[in-house]
């Protein structure tokens, strides 16, 4: 089975210093990846709290350089695809600036995610101060819902369940019985714009002694409106990870009835059979 990891960082992302394009490149030929895409990180707006911890004003990368590292690594380093991807922070009041990028530059693969929200980042925690658990993880896929739609410009859905991942709550999954009513519409959007969903396998480890699980019904329901597309994303920022858990997740689509897994090369998906 040919595995594609979709969803990787480098030393053009803020938070990619511990690695590079050739470092996780070779990391993920030698874990038997026939491919890897470098989507470092773009969020135009920052929020205070996360500005003040990590000292950043901004979170843009420099696409030429990054592709052009691409290029040259590619040269150097037969038996593995190296793609040109971007993980698009979508935030309403950036909505110009993210459009005229997406103009501006050829990738492989976009990914829509959202880090940040109500000028809050999860990460630090200040986004679940005053929710309870159903109020923090509903308004999160409510915005991821409204903000992709708006864009339409992109290939992946990235990691959806991003809100579960740092939150403070004994619930530590987004269950497709507890949101089915903002789900269903995201999800009949994906599937009938030929959009994929990424399964993000950062997400499904421990944090802080909660490990969220990948609830089935959610791709269930996507197959059951006509989706077809998963990727898979390690999210890595280090050599290690790229390719993480990927034979497991890879079986475990294959068992709900998904008959490839897709990464995409020029905009364009590529479906590769399962198995």
């Amino acid at each position: 089975m040919l595995l594609y990891d979709n969803h990787n960082h480098s030393q053009f992302s803020f938070d990619g210093k511990r690695t590079t394009v050739e470092k996780s490149a070779e990391g993920a030929k030698a874990r038997g990846l026939a491919g890897i895409c470098f989507t470092d990180h773009c969020d135009f707006h920052v929020p205070p709290m996360k500005a003040e911890h990590e000292h950043l004003v901004k979170e843009e990368f420099d696409i030429a350089a990054q592709q052009a590292e691409i290029d040259a690594v590619s040269a150097r380093l037969p038996g593995i695809r190296i793609f040109k991807g971007i993980e698009m922070g979508l935030y309403r009041s950036c909505r110009d600036r993210i459009r005229n990028l997406l103009s501006l530059w050829n990738f492989d693969e976009v990914i829509a995610s959202v880090h940040y929200i109500d000028d809050t980042d999860p990460f630090y925690g200040g986004y679940y101060q005053g929710k309870d658990w159903k109020q923090a993880y509903g308004h999160y896929l409510e915005t991821i819902y409204e903000e992709m739609v708006w864009l339409g410009d992109f290939d992946i859905m990235g990691h959806y369940d991003y809100v579960a991942r740092y939150a403070p709550y004994p619930q530590a999954s987004i269950l497709y019985r507890d949101f089915s009513d903002i789900l269903d519409p995201m999800l009949e959007y994906l599937a009938h714009e030929g959009k994929a969903i990424e399964i993000n396998t950062k997400t499904y480890q421990d944090h802080n002694g909660r490990t969220p699980v990948l609830d089935s019904n959610i791709l269930l329901r996507f197959k059951e409106f006509g989706g077809e597309f998963i990727s898979l994303g390690s999210d890595s920022h280090d050599p290690e990870r790229p390719g993480d858990k990927f034979g497991y997740y890879a079986g475990y689509i294959g068992s709900l009835g998904f008959r490839y897994l897709t990464h995409f090369e020029n905009r364009k998906p590529v479906p590769l059979p399962i198995g």
